[in-house]
């Protein structure tokens, strides 16, 4: 008798072959039986009508903290995620020495806006190396699979101290203990090394990241650690000031350590054209051999933007600002008065204000044709006549006007959506392009991280909702390629064979999904963080139940309390 079967369901395996209708039989954490006709089960769950695809692997996150006090890792594990993949962008907590714990914390709250404070009161700090740091990790019974990337910037300070901070150049000494310290982190089972070489990211006082003008020769010795390990994927981020020079340092180390390398991508308004460059230097690497990739997301990377969120048009003017230390309910209570909302719409965007905001993110002021109302069910290929200015043309009221009257309408929790990146044409070709390329990996959900202004963590879900069943601006995708670049594409890509595929043999990690009734929700601000920190989350119906390692973790939306999740460490 089986542990746990899954009778009827329309099976997507995963491997981007058709779907077919059978049973799915799990005996312990493996899959027994794909397929046909299963002999009975201990527990049964009827899945006629449903979708029953692998647990999703998501491999761009940045729980690096919270994985340290919480089991759960919602939202993503609400979206049917069975494993995440931490340590992106080059931020994260090991190896880490005493005196640089608030550097690491200020790093990761600027870079990622995650509360400090939040970070501060819940990280334990019982770890120092990186094997540690996994140590650590392990202890903790959790929900779902959890593994962790070594990322540059606390390497360097590990490695330099305060010349990291300051960004100075690493000595021959600092680089061969970055080298010992990398290969030390492959071996211990993490699954790869991240850093940033981008203006985009900076401490809360404006300063640049240790790692964003490494030089090439620190650089290639990491990786040369790695390749001693014999695993482990090289990725980055990179505002790419000279393409040609960050592509020759990359193939360099793709050939000379033959390991995986990516790169994140998104289309960029002032350089439409760069995406496709871009992508050219991969297809030129690849036809040499060399296993490069670019990363990409499956929709816009968009800031959403309310009264609880980090930034919204009016966070820029000096009158609304003077407003922050008040409760949310308070200030709502003050932004309804018309003396205070005259004096808020009279004023402009305050140069003080902006100078604190990266420059992609600087348009909130201005942009109105950019700004949409994001909907109950959230719309994030909103069209033209969404816009803020287009719904204000319809009206007597000024963009600003309008906006501010949205705002202030409700019960404080209505929320616009302003794309940053891959919306330049005002719709996702781009992105359909980008995500059918068959030289990217998808990511980018960011899961854990910008938890005031963004919430894309139900990206899952999204491909699903979105890509193949409701798109209507262009052509939708085929349901078995989106569930494939989700699951075994992720998972083999950063060599986490066991799962990704329901095949016997395999890691029983399992979404049952009603396909038909699957929705977002609007997001929402909540204060459920270490020190009552805030971040955005996101619901969805339409997950009956998923299934982590055999043992049915969500049904219906609720959580079973089971704990069948583990730290993963590459093999």
């Amino acid at each position: 008798m089986h542990d746990l079967v899954i009778r009827g369901g329309t099976i997507v395996d995963g491997t981007g072959a058709p779907a077919f209708t059978g049973d799915i039989a799990i005996d312990g954490d493996r899959l027994a039986q794909v397929g046909g006709k299963a002999g009975p089960g201990k527990r049964e769950v009827q899945a006629d009508g449903r979708l029953v695809t692998p647990g999703w692997v998501d491999v761009h996150t940045h729980y690096d903290g919270q994985a340290t006090w919480d089991p759960v890792l919602a939202p993503s594990s609400w979206h049917g995620v069975t494993t995440i993949l931490m340590g992106n962008c080059g931020v994260g907590f090991a190896p880490v020495k005493r005196q640089h714990h608030k550097a690491l914390i200020d790093l990761m709250e600027g870079v990622e806006d995650i509360p400090g404070i939040a970070l501060a009161e819940g990280l334990k700090w019982d770890w120092e190396s990186f094997p540690e740091y996994l140590d650590a990790l392990a202890r903790l019974p959790r929900t779902i699979d959890v593994g962790a990337q070594l990322a540059h910037h606390p390497l360097r300070v590990y490695a330099m101290g305060d010349r990291a901070i300051n960004r100075e150049n690493a000595n021959a000494d600092d680089i061969a203990l970055m080298s010992k310290l990398a290969e030390e982190a492959m071996r211990a089972g993490a699954f790869g090394f991240t850093t940033s070489r981008t203006d985009q990211h900076k401490t809360p006082d404006g300063q640049l990241v240790p790692g964003r003008y490494a030089e090439e020769i620190e650089l290639l010795e990491i990786g040369r650690g790695m390749a001693r390990a014999g695993r482990g994927t090289f990725g980055m981020l990179s505002d790419f000031d000279d393409e040609a020079a960050e592509f020759k340092w990359m193939t360099e180390i793709a050939r000379t350590t033959k390991r995986p390398m990516w790169f994140l991508l998104t289309d960029r308004s002032y350089d439409p054209a760069r995406w496709r460059r871009l992508m050219d230097g991969v297809r030129t690497a690849r036809a040499q051999g060399i296993p490069l990739a670019a990363q990409v997301a499956g929709r816009t990377v968009g800031l959403i933007l309310g009264l609880t969120t980090s930034l919204n048009p009016f966070a820029l003017r000096e009158g609304y600002a003077a407003l922050a230390h008040l409760s949310p309910a308070e200030q709502l209570a003050e932004l309804r008065k018309p003396e205070v909302r005259e004096a808020i719409l009279r004023e402009e965007a305050s140069a003080r204000l902006m100078d604190v905001l990266p420059p992609l993110s600087r348009q909130i002021a201005t942009r109105w044709d950019r700004m949409y109302i994001l909907g109950d069910t959230p719309d994030y290929e909103p069209p033209p006549e969404r816009s803020i200015e287009a719904m204000a043309a319809k009206t007597n009221k000024t963009p600003a006007e309008f906006c501010y009257d949205y705002f202030t309408g409700g019960d404080g929790g209505r929320m616009l959506y302003f794309p940053v990146t891959n919306y330049v044409h005002g719709d996702l070709e781009v992105v359909r392009e980008m995500i059918t390329d068959p030289h990217t990996v998808l990511g980018l959900s960011d899961g854990g991280a910008h938890c005031g202004v963004i919430c894309d963590s139900s990206l899952p879900s999204f491909m699903l909702t979105h890509w193949a069943r409701d798109r209507t601006r262009g052509d939708k995708l085929p349901l078995e390629f989106l569930v494939k670049r989700s699951t075994s594409e992720t998972a083999d890509f950063f060599g986490m064979p066991d799962r990704g595929r329901l095949q016997v043999g395999k890691k029983a990690d399992v979404n049952v999904i009603d396909f038909n009734h699957l929705r977002l929700h609007h997001p929402e601000m909540i204060y459920d963080l270490p020190a009552g920190g805030r971040r955005l989350v996101q619901h969805v119906d339409g997950y009956d139940m998923t299934v982590c390692s055999g043992v049915p973790i969500f049904e219906r939306g609720v959580e079973t309390g089971a704990r069948p999740g583990k730290l993963i460490r590459a093999q």
